[in-house]
């Protein structure tokens, strides 16, 4: 029997197909063959190790195993020119600390490297990749076998985005963070309460700078160690699943920092990253771009992310800075870039990565999507592949927010200046099928918090703001919020503390978190708010603004032709009475929903019992309701006789 210390070099779990594929750039189940799996060999239990670094003149293991000796565990790379090298080696087992001790050919290099495709590390700033057992017995079972057959398109998608590490953080310096499985119990309740679909969880991927948010990654294979286990981590993911809440990770394939334990100059060349520094290194975040041209990247980038979809049982990857993948002159100036070989600014390379990966994970995951976070104008980011698109399912629309944020923070008595207001996000709501964030970004960097954006004293932040959710929640596309809006949270996000949730015991901040929670369950129920978010035939202008500028109304319907809402937002100071509201349809119709509603913190006018409605003096036989029209609000009203 093999003793400890002994290498094997006939153990590996790689076949000849396998390096077919990671050569090829199609092989989407890397983390089974690469890194470091337990498993017995003759008898012995140990762990077979297995490293991509072609350029390198030799590769060991070091560890806690072995007193991080560099000479008595050497690996062999295959002969295969693949550039894999492999080992395994006895007696070492779940939760020992390695990395990978390598050699270059190159530039007189030798480094100590984790593991790129470890599946649990040391808590940072500890670098060491840590031997892993996943195994994880799922209770989630019911909901996996649903979401196969569930459509992203036609069902309602509220998202709660989450800093895990801030979420109920303490106050005090070094507060301590939640672990997962505390979050778990409190998070899967809150939001199963205040009636969001889905959590987005800011990419809980190793990172070693806590800092960055999450967006630095190296642990492609490995959550945080900050909040807990892998098997925890499964377990907060299984318990939102079994409250019905769907969860997406972030994940971050453009680009990855620069420490040297991790993927940069891997084997002493840019190995991971693309090799001209005018396309290999990102200017502003100072870190390095990944190689889309290199088959192996592409395996091992596309492992990724179906190892968060498969293994973590993730129902959605919403993928970060898309726009830096597709443009080679991102953030670069004249004379700082290379066109392609057509003498444009368009990545290739990353273009043919990303219809890879939405092809790929359109076959292996029925049910799940890919979101991008895309903020130029690229045509077709959620145009299927096969019609010429990106493929992804959804994009974030970020000029939604930025035009509805620029007009909700004006003062109301200037709005009817800004003619275009409001309306104008109208005009390319439906270009792709967008969702609309209201994100961490616009709560950082020195803009404020949402209610710090609204302007007024006294009351009408709060209502400004339960306007702007109530717009978001009427306006066709999917919703997301970040942390702390639904409360209306003062102070700016901040990572190293948690929110102030102290503030739900005053009545202002009380009434928008009870707003929110009723406009979520309305979303939910009402297929007109969510049946036809991506199509035209579910939106109808009443008034954008014509005959009262700061006044908008509009219709959304569902697939069911008497399935019609109404929706009327005042963003003026001023109330109206009698406000003449024309309508689609005559009969009886009535408010089912009002933000300036008192137990919303809102000044109680309302719009009681049923309307009826009568014609307008336009000859044309249209109908309209006489209504009062709060200032600072949104109302929605449903025709008598459907359910609301």
């Amino acid at each position: 029997m093999p003793e400890q210390g002994d290498v094997i070099y006939e153990a590996g779990l790689l076949t000849d197909y396998d390096i077919y594929l990671f050569r090829e750039g199609s092989h989407y189940q890397l983390y089974e063959k690469l890194g470091a799996h337990p498993l017995t060999v003759e008898g012995a239990a140990g762990t077979a190790f297995a490293v991509w670094a072609p350029n390198a003149a030799s590769v060991s293991v070091i560890g806690s195993f072995n007193g991080w000796n560099t000479e008595s565990c050497p690996l062999r790379m295959r002969e295969d020119g693949s550039g894999i090298w492999e080992g395994f080696i006895p007696g070492v087992g779940h939760g020992v600390l390695y990395k990978y001790h390598v050699v270059s050919r190159h530039r007189n290099y030798r480094v100590d490297k984790a593991d790129p495709l470890a599946f649990s590390s040391e808590t940072p700033p500890h670098t060491a990749s840590v031997v892993w057992d996943t195994t994880y017995a799922w209770n989630d079972g019911a909901w996996m076998q649903d979401r196969f057959a569930k459509s992203w398109q036609d069902a309602p998608v509220s998202v709660y985005e989450v800093h895990l590490g801030s979420w109920r953080r303490g106050n005090d310096p070094g507060g301590r963070f939640q672990n997962y499985r505390e979050a778990a119990c409190e998070l899967a309740e809150y939001v199963e309460e205040l009636g969001f679909t889905h959590v987005e969880f800011l990419p809980l991927a190793e990172h070693p700078f806590y800092g960055s948010w999450g967006y630095q990654t190296l642990g492609y294979f490995a959550p945080t160690g900050r909040y807990g286990t892998p098997q925890d981590c499964r377990y907060m993911i299984d318990r939102l699943h079994r409250h019905g809440i769907g969860v997406i990770l972030d994940w971050v394939p453009s680009h990855f920092p620069d420490n040297e334990y991790g993927l940069v100059y891997f084997d002493g060349t840019r190995l991971y990253e693309d090799p001209d520094p005018r396309r290999g290194v990102h200017p502003q975040w100072k870190s390095y771009i990944f190689n889309y041209g290199r088959p192996e990247v592409r395996s091992f980038l596309i492992s990724s992310a179906l190892f968060w979809l498969e293994q973590y049982h993730a129902d959605a990857l919403r993928v970060d800075a898309v726009t830096s993948m597709l443009y080679l002159d991102f953030a670069r100036g004249r004379g700082e870039w290379i066109p392609n070989r057509y003498g444009g600014k368009e990545n290739l390379e990353a273009i043919q990565f990303i219809r890879s990966l939405n092809r790929a994970v359109e076959a292996r995951c029925p049910g799940v999507g890919l979101i991008a976070e895309e903020s130029s104008t690229w045509q077709g980011v959620t145009l299927p592949v096969g019609r010429g698109g990106l493929g992804f399912g959804m994009k974030w629309n970020m000029g939604w927010m930025h035009d509805t944020l620029e007009y909700f923070g004006t003062d109301p008595w200037s709005r009817a200046d800004r003619a275009r207001g409001l309306p104008f996000t109208i005009s390319y709501a439906f270009e792709e099928r967008f969702i609309l964030p209201l994100s961490h970004d616009e709560v950082v960097y020195g803009k404020g918090s949402l209610i710090g954006r609204m302007p007024g004293a006294e009351h009408e932040p709060y209502a400004h703001l339960r306007l702007l959710f109530g717009y978001m929640f009427t306006h066709p596309g999917k919703k997301l919020l970040f942390m702390g809006g639904e409360f209306g949270q003062w102070a700016e996000w901040n990572h190293d503390r948690g929110l102030d949730w102290h503030l739900l015991d005053y009545a202002p901040h009380r009434g928008v978190w009870c707003w929110i929670r009723d406009i979520n369950r309305l979303y939910r129920t009402e297929p007109a708010l969510h049946e036809r978010d991506f199509d035209r035939a579910g939106f109808l202008w009443i008034d954008p603004g014509r005959k009262d500028p700061g006044i908008i109304s509009f219709a959304r319907m569902s697939g069911s032709p008497d399935d019609t809402l109404l929706v009327v937002c005042n963003t003026t100071a001023r109330q109206r009475d009698g406000y003449r509201l024309k309508c689609p349809s005559g009969g009886c119709w009535r408010e089912i929903a009002n933000s300036d509603a008192e137990r919303y913190g809102g000044s109680g006018i309302e719009n009681a019992g049923r309307l009826e409605s009568n014609a307008l003096a336009d000859g044309g036989g249209s109908q309209a309701l006489g209504i009062t029209l709060p200032a600072l609000s949104i109302l929605i009203f449903k025709r008598e006789g459907a359910e609301a």
